[in-house]
């Protein structure tokens, strides 16, 4: 059995000039990073602005498991199986970051025969994005430090520096450090510590932002410090958002690539789901929504995440009406749900199916009080029985929901037309009718606890002193009408990722608070949540290794 970077590595690539003029995009508008990759120019989205939307589809999942969902790789597969209806299909995902290819998770190109190509660029340096965003986040925080060294005219608190440092990798010795140490001229000692890049607020912002004036006015509201007297201390006031706007420049064009099968596949920015809002960038949405009939894109981990922030967040500062939603299922994450341990899951056991069902049938609850149609997509395995698909089959059917098996792991497109089918009908019905969960005009606080009552199954909230002080200072500084961007495990639906299945009756603990100004959220930290995540024991980053010729194996 080929592993997914050798079934990738036989992929027949056409060039990335071939698959923009199948777009008629013309060559003037693309910008070429070798022979397979392109950035699409804001020439092109200024262009596109009136063209007529075409439908929206977003795919989500039940809560994660160690079993795997297989969420990316059925919206690689599902665009497939729309083009192999003759649909005029774009796939829009986001990027990976180095942090979990080379760490447990892998990365998010698709696996099997629905991938987005090249598999190893994109799952490495790509066109580059992700180092410029660190360059414009680490850009701040210099000349943040630098401010302060220069004789401070700001009167900034060292004490109550919030820019931390970033690097796209799992790094846990730098989650806390003490920088300024060797003398005055090495700077003023201060405790700090580093972020993953994906954690920064200069990716949210990147994904929100819808031109280069938009990004660089996000930019300058990034609140870095407070003063002595408890104000906040802007990006603005250090003067750097020209100069890190000048380094993201060429970054926020979005990318242009192909999967497996030559459909296009538009990748760009990449927020995690679980501690950010888990979306690409907005202009790349917009640019493929404009682009193509049907645009299949993402949002990170369990719906009770990625879905919530795609449609609490990105839809709500977008203007985006998703058309139809898939869930995507597996037995096998199922039975985890339902008590069964990762090494008896090749066991059928239609007890354990039923008794995790519970999971998805909150995730089809929740996606309901959104408006947006949905399909619930099961990602079948071999080991899967007849009985144990009636009992997935049966649920959705009392719960008047439709169901399709999906196989574009193992069969590509072809394995993803049954599930294009039903997408198809559902985007067209004019069913949606989409609305987001909560008003903005709520309180901070009740906007958490709306999200953890309906959403999560939460009894009620419990906030420490820490997010009790925060809340109320961004309230006082008027912040207080911003969607909150909920940073949970994404292990379960409750904030103790040892809870499967559907929780309820749960207190969820907020410890602390962080205000996303120029993103324009609140980041609310529920659970022991980290910013910065560590390498396991056994790293995948071992198994990876590139030939003298200069081909790479090992990833994934």
């Amino acid at each position: 059995m080929l592993s997914d970077i050798e079934i990738a590595q036989q992929a027949h690539m056409l060039p990335i000039t071939e698959i923009a003029k199948r777009l008629g995009i013309s060559e003037d508008d693309i910008e070429l990073y070798g022979r397979y990759k392109a950035k699409l120019s804001m020439n092109l989205y200024k262009k596109l602005a009136d063209k007529p939307n075409g439908k929206l589809v977003l795919v989500t999942a039940i809560t994660p498991t160690p079993a795997g969902e297989g969420k990316s790789t059925t919206t690689v597969g599902l665009a497939q199986g729309l083009a192999k209806l003759h649909k005029k299909a774009i796939v829009a995902l986001r990027e990976p970051s180095l942090g979990p290819v080379f760490g447990v998770k892998g990365g998010a190109a698709g696996g099997g025969y629905s991938q987005v190509v090249p598999m190893e660029d994109i799952n490495l340096h790509f066109t580059g994005d992700f180092h410029a965003i660190t360059s414009a986040h680490m850009l701040l925080a210099a000349m943040l430090d630098n401010h302060i060294q220069q004789g401070n005219k700001l009167n900034i608190d060292p004490r109550r520096i919030v820019w931390k440092r970033v690097v796209d990798m799992n790094d846990r010795e730098l989650r806390k450090i003490v920088v300024g140490l060797g003398g005055k001229a090495n700077g003023v000692p201060r405790e700090d510590g580093f972020d993953i890049t994906v954690a920064s607020e200069v990716m949210a912002i990147f994904c929100l932002a819808t031109s280069l004036h938009d990004l660089k006015e996000r930019l300058s509201k990034i609140i870095v410090a407070y003063d002595y007297d408890g104000k906040p201390v802007t990006c603005a006031m250090i003067n750097a958002q020209g100069a890190m706007a000048a380094l993201l420049k060429d970054a926020l064009k979005p990318n242009l690539v192909q999967t497996i099968e030559n459909v296009p596949a538009i990748i760009h920015g990449g927020p995690f789901a679980n501690i950010a809002h888990g979306c690409n960038s907005i202009m790349a949405t917009k640019t493929a929504l404009k682009l193509a009939d049907y645009t299949v894109t993402e949002a990170g981990f369990g719906a009770d995440l990625g879905a919530e922030k795609f449609f609490d967040i990105k839809c709500r500062y977008a203007g985006l009406k998703p058309d139809a939603t898939v869930i995507v299922a597996t037995v096998r994450a199922l039975k985890m749900h339902g008590g069964v341990d990762k090494a008896d899951l090749k066991t059928p056991n239609v007890e354990a199916v039923k008794k995790g069902l519970c999971n998805l049938e909150k995730h089809i609850s929740n996606i309901k009080k959104y408006g947006v149609p949905l399909v619930v997509a099961i990602n079948i395995f071999a080991q899967d029985t007849k009985e144990e698909l009636q009992t997935v089959y049966d649920s959705c059917a009392k719960l008047g929901v439709p169901v399709a098996l999906s196989d574009v792991f193992a069969k590509g497109g072809e394995g993803g037309v049954e599930l294009a089918k039903k997408v198809v009908e559902l985007a067209d019905s004019g069913k949606a009718n989409f609305k987001p969960l909560y008003d903005l005009d709520l309180s901070l606080k009740q906007k958490v606890e709306k999200i953890a009552t309906e959403i999560y199954g939460a009894k009620d909230v419990e906030y420490s002193k820490n997010a009790e002080k925060a809340l109320k200072e961004f309230t006082e500084h008027g912040y207080g009408k911003l969607p909150v961007c909920m940073a949970k495990t994404q292990n379960s639906l409750s904030d103790d990722p040892a809870k499967k299945g559907a929780p309820t009756g749960f207190t969820l603990q907020v410890k602390d608070c962080r205000l996303s100004a120029g993103a324009g959220f609140v980041v609310v930290l529920t659970g022991d949540i980290l910013t910065m995540p560590g390498l396991p024991k056994v790293p995948s980053a071992e198994k990876i290794d590139v030939s003298d010729d200069g081909v790479i194996s090992g990833l994934f």
